[in-house]
């Protein structure tokens, strides 16, 4: 099969008649049942790609692809230079060939009812993950009612401008895919750990640092990709899933030793709203399938308005409110305390490439990872650093709407654009916030506990392809996973530490990420290297 540039004519020939210029469509190797997933996958452990997938990825390289980067040229139009005006007639008998750029359906505006549309169905799928992240905020850094609406109306207004961010790709900051923003997973439980240590400004603080530090290291990141293998990643989100279905049961349970621990009506709640979203998923299909985790969040909070567990008493007040700058006060910046974060921010765009190739092949757009997957990065961190302003963690491109992408087969990147603009609303709407943080925490816990224990099973999916039975990959996720779930599982065992040692001992997430790495880095690429020239030397000798 020849590639495309073979059959295009050089630079200065005119296109040969009666054919037309439009690129070839990408195509993914037959041999693969989940191409998307294997492919990206494959980039980032390192993995040698078939000799067809590698010829791809050089044509594209070169430069011959121009539609798929979508600057509407026709490279096969004279010079490369002039994109095509109109249809071409090849001659008599020949009906005309109308040879203008095509647009690319990610990049494809649908009437405006129709993207508002759904751009609100993404919203539903969402609005679980921006929810849950400021109620485990407020339950476990015990913040008061108007501070907690606060931060929701910040949390929907970053995840929106984050949205439109992505999906628009002002400058050279977003991909133009159709991604969406959102708070919560492991940058929040780090941002709660150090904010029980050192206090919330200079968990702020440490947000801040963590988004410049980003900035920082983006231009030699893709050299550090190949120490954070599927092997390595799949451990972190194992430990990430974990450790936040614990701190989702602790929204039903409350703490423990308080006088409401497991309380029979907040457990009665929390369970129910697990039940009651199984049975949604059961009995739906397709988008509505997609909303089971919503409609269980909305089932639960109306058993709680029944059985009389809901205080509506602060659901007014004005219209349209702002969120309050620095609600925390002025950062302060402490760089030990941001390491946490910081180390986490190293695997975070080691996950943004994998998931920008993915959302990519979804979609099916041809990308240059070298310049598309650091506007996503950089997208990350412009967010994450105008959301510290507003007491948010990091803010993180999530990968769970391109599930909505493939089953409606709406592709463009307008209709995330749109939610980001719906989300932007809603988070100036105070009573539509305030209506939202009346919500008890055991409900919100529930859908808590399924929302990332999904993040529990795609570490396990990760790890699944991380060819485990090779004993030394098993050693090292053993271990790897022994130390990080220990500060999980036994809370307060590195205690009698000194306070800036224990700021990172106690992150269990970024203990196993950084043990993950090292044994990867020891068994895989010191070890090898070492045996090679053993080999030499005694081959040598033996001569």
């Amino acid at each position: 099969m020849s590639s495309p540039r073979q059959s295009r004519p050089g630079a200065g020939q005119p296109p040969a008649p009666g054919r037309t210029s439009a690129p070839a469509p990408a195509t993914t190797p037959a041999t693969s049942s989940h191409p998307a997933t294997d492919s990206a996958d494959a980039r980032l452990a390192g993995v040698h790609l078939p000799a067809d997938a590698r010829a791809g990825d050089a044509d594209f390289a070169a430069g011959d692809a121009d539609f798929a980067a979508g600057d509407g040229t026709d490279p096969s139009a004279g010079d490369g230079t002039r994109p095509r005006t109109g249809p071409v007639d090849d001659g008599p008998g020949t009906p005309p060939v109308d040879d203008r750029p095509k647009t690319h359906p990610v990049d494809e505006a649908r009437p405006l009812g129709r993207i508002l549309l759904f751009g609100i169905q993404h919203v539903l799928v969402m609005a679980a993950t921006p929810i849950s992240a400021i109620f485990l905020m407020s339950a476990t850094l015990r913040l008061g009612s108007e501070l907690t609406v606060d931060l929701l109306s910040a949390a929907f207004v970053l995840s929106g401008i984050g949205s439109l961010i992505q999906s628009l790709g002002p400058w050279k900051v977003g991909p133009r895919l159709p991604f969406m923003m959102l708070p919560g997973g492991a940058p929040l439980v780090l941002f709660l750990a150090i904010a029980e240590q050192h206090g919330l400004p200079t968990a702020t603080g440490s947000v801040i640092l963590t988004a410049l530090f980003t900035f920082v290291v983006l231009p030699v990141f893709t050299r550090l990709l190949k120490f954070f293998p599927a092997l390595v990643i799949g451990t972190m989100i194992v430990i990430v899933g974990v450790n936040l279905v614990k701190v989702g049961a602790v929204l039903v349970t409350g703490q423990p030793g308080t006088p409401g621990f497991a309380d029979p009506a907040n457990l009665g709640l929390g369970m129910a709203t697990i039940g009651f979203t199984v049975v949604f998923y059961l009995l739906f299909t397709g988008v509505l399938r997609q909303l089971a985790v919503m409609f269980g969040l909305l089932a639960g909070t109306a058993l709680a308005a029944v059985t009389g567990a809901i205080d509506a008493g602060g659901a007014g007040g004005e219209l349209v409110g702002l969120p309050r700058l620095t609600p925390f006060g002025p950062p302060v910046f402490h760089l030990v305390a941001a390491l946490p974060l910081m180390l986490y921010s190293l695997a975070s765009m080691a996950e943004a490439t994998g998931q920008t190739v993915i959302n990519a092949e979804a979609v099916g757009k041809r990308i240059d990872r070298r310049t598309d997957v650091p506007k996503t990065v950089r997208g990350d961190a412009l967010t994450s650093l105008l959301g510290a302003f507003f007491g948010l963690p990091l803010m993180v491109t999530s990968g769970e709407n391109i599930g909505i992408v493939r089953v409606t087969g709406v592709r463009s990147r307008f209709v995330t654009a749109a939610a980001g603009v719906v989300l932007v609303v809603i988070g100036f709407l105070t009573p539509v916030t305030r209506a939202i943080s009346v919500i008890p925490s055991a409900v919100v816990g529930g859908t808590a506990m399924i929302v990332f224990a999904v993040i529990t099973v795609l570490g396990i999916q990760t790890l699944g392809r991380s060819d485990l039975d090779r004993h030394t990959n098993t050693f090292i996720c053993a271990v790897a996973l022994a130390l990080g779930l220990l500060p999980i599982l036994v809370p307060g065992v590195y205690g009698r530490f000194p306070p800036s040692v224990r700021i990172l001992l106690e992150s269990g997430v970024a203990v196993g990420a950084f043990t993950a790495a090292a044994l990867n880095i020891l068994f895989h690429h010191i070890r090898p290297g070492i045996a090679a020239r053993l080999t030499a030397v005694r081959t040598e000798g033996d001569r």
